[in-house]
């Protein structure tokens, strides 16, 4: 039987990627790189055999989509800050078993899942980065799942996340899930996003960030998912913060007891609120997890 043995909501700033060189940026993100680093490493010591990640930047319009190819590799170039990420070449074996199985656990639960298997389909940067710092060696296995649907609900989302739990289940895939998107996302308008690289831009979105982390690290699952659909309607959630419900659906939503663990705290950047959390799931079993559970988004 497979096992869920880690849980992160983590960053995936462009940013990071300009730490690592030389200039007057150098060394900025060092803090989420060295947290992202740390969670690879837990991730070798537990046995991970499996990254799941849910991509708010992998944009689909109609269905879910995963990319399901038995190796992904790439030199990757991004549409959105070409000046940032220009290049960057990256290479992680697939698993497609798997994601046949959480595409055929989805679409029998009412939501139509897709798992792809064509080479010309890339990894978004939601991936290759966290990527990057938690799999550098590109051992593990990779599973990318597109994490911004723009005309799906949360509540799909979450039911996307319990059909993953339970055709890991199936498994025999130790797995770690991993939330790649941000808290919330409010980028600095044209002529202020450069003077605003590690500020955000609403001081409204900074407090509602920082009350949902202290639900976090208080295990106030339910009051955090109440909160969750206008959290990201008015704090812009990256991705609508679909990613945030494929990762407590896969949970059990309101019925996960664990407590957040802050591995990289809060920072602030070109607008956006963003942080690298843990949710320890190790030993936990699935069913104890409510996993199955009929947990409608509110």
């Amino acid at each position: 039987m497979g096992e869920i043995l880690m849980a992160i909501k983590c960053t995936h700033v462009p940013s990071m990627l300009i730490s690592e060189m030389p200039g007057p940026a150098h060394g900025c993100r060092q803090a989420a790189i060295d947290a992202e680093r740390e969670i690879g490493r837990r991730a070798v010591e537990l046995g991970v055999d499996t990254f799941i990640v849910f991509d708010t930047h992998w944009l689909v319009n109609a269905g879910y989509h995963i990319n399901n190819n038995a190796v992904h590799k790439g030199n990757y170039t991004s549409h959105e800050f070409p000046h940032f990420i220009q290049d960057l070449p990256y290479e992680f074996p697939g698993n497609p078993e798997l994601g046949a199985m959480i595409a055929e656990e989805a679409t029998a639960m009412g939501v139509k899942t897709r798992a792809h298997q064509v080479a010309s389909l890339d990894l978004e940067y939601g991936t290759i980065l966290p990527m990057r710092y938690m799999n550098p060696e590109g051992k593990i296995r990779v599973i990318s799942i597109a994490g911004w649907s723009t005309f799906g609900s949360l509540e799909e989302s979450r039911i996307l996340g319990e059909a993953l739990a339970k055709a890991v289940a199936r498994s025999n895939c130790k797995v770690a899930i991993v939330a790649s998107g941000s808290m919330s996302h409010q980028i600095w308008e044209n002529r202020l996003v450069e003077e605003g690289f590690n500020s955000i831009s609403r001081e409204f979105n900074k407090q509602v960030d920082l009350r949902a982390l202290q639900l976090w690290e208080g295990g106030e699952w339910a009051t955090f998912l109440r909160m969750l659909p206008e959290y990201a309607q008015y704090c812009t959630g990256e991705g609508k913060m679909h990613d945030t419900a494929m990762l407590f659906g896969a949970l059990g939503w309101d019925k996960f007891q664990g407590k957040a663990e802050i591995v990289c705290p809060y920072f602030e950047s070109s607008g956006t609120g963003q942080v690298v959390v843990s949710l320890p799931v190790a030993g936990i079993p699935l069913a104890a997890r409510g996993v199955g559970a009929e947990m409608p988004v509110s």
